[in-house]
């Protein structure tokens, strides 16, 4: 297997000593080049053709940022690296939306180097992949299949243990359906799904956007990741410079694509009324609601009950309390009183289980079957009816887009 090729453009002679020596213990890496400005490192990159360029971002006669978006142009199968001792979000929106596929801020270890550079080069690999493959190829979807179903999982509260039950549905509706299910994680700036399935990211859902001239679903399926389980996850951004590059119509894009070749589109998002997650709301055919037994988590969950009643999203939303303890807490009647209406499922407290499943990185509903949470969760799938792929109806009503701008404005 060939080294990956790195060349290292910084003004500082020091510096670039210092990077090499981070990397001379990487076999699987190799520098071929040093570069002390800006134009001397687009000269040299066109020269060799690196597989990964380090590039600082203040340096004289161009700087990173010129440089960076002069390669991106030109050598497109060049992955360009951000290095720099500024982590504020202005050098790291300018870097990515100039092509640059990563930001590391000094000071940083051999190992956070290494991973970084492996990672963004497996990356830019499978895309280059791609582009290349005839177009005939590159879309593999099925276009008479039955549409998938979007379930969402929603909170303004955090802490209420969405991501926990958005991941051990998804893998449950894999193993009870066997059908095609993604789990896509759109917590852009805190998704930790990776983390409890033990998923090693390589890809994630903000260098899928950076493809925007090509997003389907062969591109899509390269970025998800196969667990074991047989659910497929799309990852969360890994910083927060890639989070912001990641935009309404881009989600929209993805789940249209999804909802087309899989049967579950199961979406952890983050705890916020963002452009995005309505975006989410609108698109998906369930809502989970998720609350606990505390007084917070009920006044949001009853304010979040009245916003998307306002949006006609009423019909979708089911209400899922995790977390129930008989021993204390609001009691489960006076929860259905406040929330004037019924709670579609009750996942029981078992802390020793649930902590125990995300330090091992593997779900309980495949640990620990046997467990009051794994039956529940279960459970769950057909409580809220999904025991096969079949599309929800619209509901009546003005159409949600106008609904939205007229209760939010961004």
């Amino acid at each position: 297997m060939n080294p990956i090729t790195v060349m290292i453009a910084d003004d500082i002679a020091n510096t670039r000593e210092d990077i090499k020596r981070l990397l001379y213990f990487e076999d699987d890496m190799d520098v071929i080049g040093e570069a002390g400005d800006g134009e001397e490192a687009v000269a040299m990159a066109k020269e060799m053709r690196p597989d990964i360029i380090l590039m600082d971002i203040n340096m004289p006669r161009l700087d990173g940022i010129g440089a960076t978006e002069a390669i991106s142009l030109e050598l497109p199968e060049t992955a360009i690296i951000i290095v720099s001792i500024q982590g504020e979000q202005e050098y790291l929106r300018k870097a990515m939306a100039a092509g640059a596929r990563e930001f590391l801020v000094k000071p940083f270890s051999a190992s956070e180097l290494a991973e970084t550079i492996r990672k963004v080069h497996d990356t830019h690999q499978r895309r280059s992949v791609y582009l290349q493959m005839p177009s005939k190829e590159k879309d593999t979807s099925s276009p008479h299949r039955q549409q998938g179903r979007i379930i969402t999982f929603f909170s303004t509260k955090g802490g209420t243990g969405k991501t926990t039950l958005a991941t051990n549905l998804a893998v449950c509706l894999s193993q009870e359906t066997k059908g095609k299910v993604v789990l896509v994680d759109l917590d852009l700036t805190a998704g930790d799904a990776a983390v409890l399935l033990n998923i090693n990211v390589k890809g994630t859902v903000g260098d899928l956007v950076q493809e925007q001239d090509t997003i389907d679903f062969g591109l899509i399926d390269s970025f998800c990741v196969p667990h074991l389980s047989g659910t497929k996850l799309l990852p969360a951004p890994t910083s927060p410079e890639q989070a912001e590059l990641i935009q309404p119509e881009h989600v929209e894009q993805i789940l249209r694509v999804l909802k087309d070749n899989y049967d579950y589109i199961v979406i952890d998002t983050a705890p916020v009324y963002s452009e995005i997650n309505l975006s989410v709301l609108e698109s998906s055919d369930q809502v989970v609601l998720v609350l606990t037994q505390e007084l917070p988590s009920l006044r949001q969950t009853t304010t979040a009950l009245k916003i998307l009643d306002t949006l006609n999203y009423a019909p979708r939303v089911r209400i899922v309390l995790n977390q129930h303890s008989s021993e204390a807490g609001i009691k489960t009647a006076d929860l259905e009183k406040s929330i004037n209406g019924n709670l579609s499922a009750i996942i029981p407290d078992d802390r020793k289980t649930v902590r125990s499943a995300i330090n091992k990185g593997l779900p309980f509903v495949m640990s620990q079957t046997g467990s009051r949470v794994a039956l529940s969760v279960r459970e769950m799938v057909s409580t809220l009816g999904l025991a096969s792929p079949e599309g929800m109806p619209e509901e009546e009503g003005l159409p949600r887009k106008t609904l939205i701008s007229k209760f939010f404005s961004f």
